[in-house]
């Protein structure tokens, strides 16, 4: 039977990325990202509102885009698949965590549009390290195939 393990998400991003390096040298990033859930209340009529917080990695090419594009506040349109991961510290104590490993990023608005407030008419696609313009009504479509990511073994403890 066929399996799929596909995450879409837009959203905006919670915390200057982390960077690291692992022993062959390849470049990891991690960042979390806000995606904000909106709906009114049958009972109350009132707005309500949830956040959810997801923590993408990204690898690679697409880790040092990230490095160097990649703000606090900044939106994303982020693809890529559920990963869990769970390690034991120092003190025995079991962790999981769960994550989202990006194959694609797409840039929503301008560089300085989180601090604005605002998004530019324009998006910035990055894929494994290259980057296209690309119309401001595009759809998850006019994104393309998305390229699979070298599988990466990562100790969360590194």
């Amino acid at each position: 039977m066929a399996s799929l393990n596909k995450v879409f998400l837009i959203g905006n991003v919670g915390q200057e990325p982390e960077i690291r390096v692992t022993p062959s040298g390849a470049q990891v990033a991690r960042f979390s990202m806000a995606t904000n859930e909106r709906w009114t209340s049958r009972a109350s009529g009132e707005q309500q509102e949830h956040t959810e917080w997801h923590n993408v990695v990204a690898f690679g090419r697409l880790a040092e885009q990230v490095k160097e594009y990649v703000s606090k506040g900044r939106q994303l349109f982020v693809e890529g698949r559920i990963r869990t991961n769970s390690w034991t510290d120092v003190n025995g104590v079991k962790h999981t965590r769960t994550e989202i490993h990006a194959n694609q990023i797409v840039f929503l608005g301008s560089r300085g549009a989180a601090a604005e407030g605002g998004a530019s008419r324009t998006a910035r696609q990055v894929e494994k390290g290259g980057d296209i313009d690309i119309d401001e009504d595009f759809t998850v479509g006019d994104l393309g195939p998305a390229v699979e990511m070298d599988d990466l073994s990562l100790n969360p403890n590194d």
